[in-house]
């Protein structure tokens, strides 16, 4: 225990710690891994519709994460909010993660338009990277979304943050976030540069292979199209409204 020396009140030198020892933060930790699940069972759901009406399947994997006790404390006192379970619950979007790595770009649209028209989802906010990328050139498409869990004292949305991205995003994210931590880096302006050139790149090529693919749906030649990612409105009425699935 450490003492603050402005109220003389003794603290804990850990925070963290309160996840382990307080009912609260465990119920509160229990209550986004439900989140998951429930995000984890309705993307299965889609998935195998999916495979039933178009036979193949759109999703490659889903990769999920429950944010630590450490890095939650960590945020939460970055930003100066109160470490408590309500301040978490109001403050942090990230706690709960779901990360869904799609064949093709336009099984991204279609998912997440799915999954969003489904009435019990709450649509919190959209951050679309793909059309418009980062500066990096870090391609996902992010929602934050309310999702409803069951309880046995009734039910209750809890928030819960859905990354979608194509193998090829993926593994170039994967890759930039290795190297980006990487000390003393010589020409380091040369790297990003590098980087860069990369994701436009896999851009690229993630726009032939869904050409490929539409190719080989339609037994028909076709020249494929250059990768040109949409600046229109992808979103109506809090709704992803991305290609349709072919």
């Amino acid at each position: 225990m450490a003492e603050n020396a402005e109220t003389g009140v003794k603290e804990k030198e850990y925070p963290e710690e309160l996840f382990f020892e307080d009912e609260r933060y465990r119920k509160l930790l229990m209550q986004y891994q439900c989140a998951i699940l429930e995000l984890e069972t309705k993307f299965h759901v889609l998935d195998t519709e999916f495979s039933l009406r178009h036979n193949r399947n759109p999703i490659e994997s889903i990769k999920t994460r429950l944010k630590s006790p450490h890095s939650i404390v960590e945020k939460m006192q970055r930003k100066g909010w109160e470490l408590t379970p309500e301040s978490i619950e109001k403050n942090l979007s990230d706690v709960a993660g779901v990360r869904v790595i799609c064949s093709f770009q336009e099984d991204i649209y279609s998912l997440a338009r799915l999954l969003t028209q489904q009435d019990d989802i709450v649509v919190v906010d959209i951050k679309d990277y793909i059309a418009s990328p980062k500066p990096n050139g870090y391609r996902s498409l992010h929602l934050i979304l309310g999702i409803p869990i069951f309880l046995s004292n009734g039910k209750k949305h809890m928030r819960a943050e859905v990354q979608f991205r194509t193998i090829a995003m993926d593994f170039w994210a994967s890759l930039e976030h290795k190297l980006k931590y990487k000390q003393d880096v010589e020409n380091a302006d040369m790297i990003a540069a590098e980087l860069k050139g990369c994701a436009d790149t896999i851009c690229q090529v993630d726009s032939r292979m869904q050409q490929i693919r539409k190719m080989i749906d339609h037994k028909q030649w076709c020249e494929p199209e250059k990768a040109q990612p949409k600046e229109n409105a992808l979103w109506q009425e809090s709704r992803v409204v991305g290609p349709e699935c072919e």
